[in-house]
């Protein structure tokens, strides 16, 4: 290769050889971006299968934690249920126990005056069958005095 003459074509040599140069680097420079695309692409590719794997661990965790939620939830609701069941039939219990002691005292206030006539009755059916009775016992003995002096 000749060597330039004037400073012109130095010039003209050196901006080729950027220009070369410069285009060495742009190549260089597509190779790589090529090289950056295929990894972004191969992240994207792998960041997309574990974001499935993710979604699909996520799923399961959250079936899960509402199945124990609505366990837990069912299991505080049957507590509560049994201690409202007991409550009131306690409350029942102890409504009746009042109603039914009212209800008693009451009969009874009404049945104490009860007793004096009924016994007055009583002494007076005591009274209507003691005359019979002493009569038909006095006639029994009357007879059998009398059948026991004639037979002997």
């Amino acid at each position: 290769m000749n060597h330039p003459s004037t400073a012109r074509e130095a010039l003209l040599t050196e901006a080729i050889a950027d220009v070369a140069h410069l285009l060495q680097s742009a190549d260089d420079v597509c190779a790589r971006l090529s090289s950056a695309s295929a990894g972004l692409q191969q992240a994207d590719a792998n960041l997309r299968e574990h974001l499935a794997a993710f979604e699909s661990r996520m799923s399961v965790i959250s079936e899960t934690a509402k199945t124990f939620a609505v366990k837990h939830i069912a299991a505080r609701a049957d507590e509560a249920a049994r201690r409202v069941i007991d409550a009131q039939t306690r409350a029942m219990t102890d409504a009746a126990r009042v109603a039914f002691g009212a209800e008693l005292g009451a009969m009874v206030q009404r049945l104490r005056p009860l007793p004096a006539p009924l016994r007055e009755r009583q002494a007076s059916l005591w009274e209507k069958w003691l005359v019979p009775a002493a009569t038909a016992a006095a006639s029994s003995a009357a007879t059998y005095v009398l059948v026991t002096r004639c037979v002997a």
